[in-house]
């Protein structure tokens, strides 16, 4: 008998299970240890006024796309030296499935 198929990887999730702890989607709950994520693509890094952020993003210049974000899950310390962000993914199906997550909360 032959294995059945794998799920595919939901990236919903994915990122209640190992963003949600720090992080929110919506407006409507409290700020937790990261600002909120709804609305991230396309948002300038350091860019959401009712959160403190880290000095490093004082120097980020840029605003979140696919590839910024990859980096980010993949290395957030690469992407902006001195974050406060202890989270790494090292599995790019899983990082994929959380970005794609992400830009569907615009």
């Amino acid at each position: 008998m032959p294995l059945p198929s794998p799920k595919p990887v939901d990236g919903a999730t994915l990122f209640k299970q190992q963003c949600g702890t720090c992080h929110t989607t919506t407006l409507s709950e409290p700020i937790r240890q990261g600002p909120p994520l709804n609305g991230i693509v396309g948002r300038r890094a350091g860019g959401f006024e009712k959160f403190h952020y880290s000095p490093g993003f004082a120097k980020a210049d840029f605003s979140w796309d696919d590839a910024r974000l990859d980096a980010w899950l993949t290395n957030p310390q690469e992407v902006i030296p001195g974050a406060v962000m202890a989270y790494r993914q090292a599995k790019p199906e899983v990082r994929t499935a959380i970005i794609t997550y992400l830009k569907e909360l615009h």
